[in-house]
């Protein structure tokens, strides 16, 4: 695992969930459903959740979103899916938090946008309204700054501020810093307000890589609270998965973030899952945590002209994902589990000693055999049309001979 030192924060609870401190980096989503439809959000939650979802955030945007809330909360109970909820709210929170009690209760956290929260008013009565109910309802909150609709009379009063300086800042500097101000100046008042400090997760989100990666080193060094950490609007597909890497992994391998969000768009009827995925796989590609079995695989050659490597490799991985959810309750530890799916003599074989479990498949004019190692050491050789399935057997066994020792162990002790 990592050995990157974390950056010492407060650690909050969000429901069963401990966010910050020496707690794991937590993974979250957004449903992209009308969160007043109750089975259709309780759909969504349930599946995020099973994807590995460990705080999910649900849009309260008027009365009938507030109104379902504790159903969709109860529903999810009775399917035994426990994951906290937390409610967005822009503009009307304070009214909605009000006039339904229930809903205020059942959510885990509230998520206010200072930018968004009193707009067009002079004082910060909304959000101390917001932050009351928070206390009353003993709940934490996540004060997420956004550069789309940050606080406009902050920034114009700081960017005046700056072009009176004698050597003024890029206007994207200052924009930079207005963010950072934004959220320690709201975080300042929710403590004035009665939460305490232990409460209260920080955000300052932006759309560019660089700009992220610089507005929360800035954030992160001038304040202990917990910080969530994503690129909002991300975008779609490659685009926006190579941005939330490229930014999250700067920034994790600096101790810097306590809960993450890969904000996915997905595909007209795509699945909203796989921000998940990829979330889940930043964290696991900078080895800070584990969450399914690794499968390496070569991305082919002219030696590996047939495709049947590729096919087998996505059937291993594919595989391994269905079986997590029975594993992880069986199998402790058995996420760190590294396979080898290797498509030629020249690294297979080399590749699959460095794994738990690996094959190294024949290449194109080989001989058709398929040597397995493990531990680093030849175990067998396959030949074949059952290979796969063979394949997959040596790595059930593998699975049940090393890890159900240790669960067998950890019980008796």
């Amino acid at each position: 695992m990592a050995t990157t030192q974390r950056r010492k924060s407060y650690t909050c609870n969000v429901g069963a969930v401990r966010v910050g401190g020496d707690a794991p980096v937590v993974v979250q989503s957004m449903t992209n459903t009308d969160t007043a439809d109750v089975p259709g959000t309780i759909k969504q939650v349930a599946a995020l959740a099973r994807a590995g979802s460990e705080l999910v955030r649900v849009t309260v945007n008027n009365e009938a979103a507030a109104a379902a809330v504790p159903h969709i909360v109860d529903g999810l109970e009775k399917q035994g899916v426990r994951v906290p909820i937390i409610g967005d709210f822009h503009y009307n929170g304070h009214l909605l938090l009000k006039k339904f009690p229930a809903c205020a209760c059942a959510l885990a956290k509230y998520r206010i946008n200072p930018g968004n929260v009193s707009v067009g008013r002079k004082d910060d009565d909304n959000f101390r309204i917001m932050i009351e109910v928070a206390v009353q309802n003993d709940k934490p909150v996540r004060i997420g700054v956004n550069w789309g609709s940050l606080d406009q009379a902050l920034l114009t009063r700081m960017m005046d501020e700056n072009s009176r300086l004698d050597e003024p800042k890029d206007a994207r500097d200052v924009t930079m810093e207005a963010m950072v101000v934004s959220a320690l100046n709201s975080a300042a008042k929710a403590e004035q307000y009665g939460l305490r400090r232990d409460q209260i997760i920080l955000s300052a989100k932006v759309s560019g890589v660089q700009d992220l990666i610089d507005v929360y080193r800035s954030l992160a060094a001038r304040c202990q609270y917990p910080l969530h950490l994503g690129l909002t609007e991300a975008g779609m597909g490659m685009k926006g998965i190579v941005a939330s890497t490229a930014a999250l992994g700067v920034l994790l391998q600096e101790g810097i973030g306590d809960t993450i969000r890969v904000s996915l768009t997905p595909a007209p009827g795509g699945d909203r899952t796989e921000e998940v995925l990829v979330a889940q796989q930043v964290l696991q590609s900078l080895g800070i945590r584990s969450f399914t079995p690794q499968v390496t695989a070569c991305p082919g050659c002219g030696r590996t002209t047939s495709t049947f490597f590729q096919e087998m490799a996505e059937q291993i991985q594919s595989y391994l994902r269905q079986q997590m959810p029975v594993w992880k309750q069986r199998y402790p530890g058995v996420e760190e589990l590294k396979v080898a799916v290797m498509g030629c003599v020249v690294n297979g074989p080399g590749e699959s000693k460095h794994s738990h479990i690996g094959i190294s498949l024949p290449g194109t004019f080989e001989e058709p055999k398929a040597p397995v190692f493990v531990d680093g050491r030849l175990m067998t050789t396959l030949r074949g049309d059952k290979i796969v399935a063979e394949f997959i057997s040596i790595l059930n066994n593998y699975v049940e001979s090393h890890y159900a020792a240790r669960e067998e162990a950890e019980l008796t002790s």
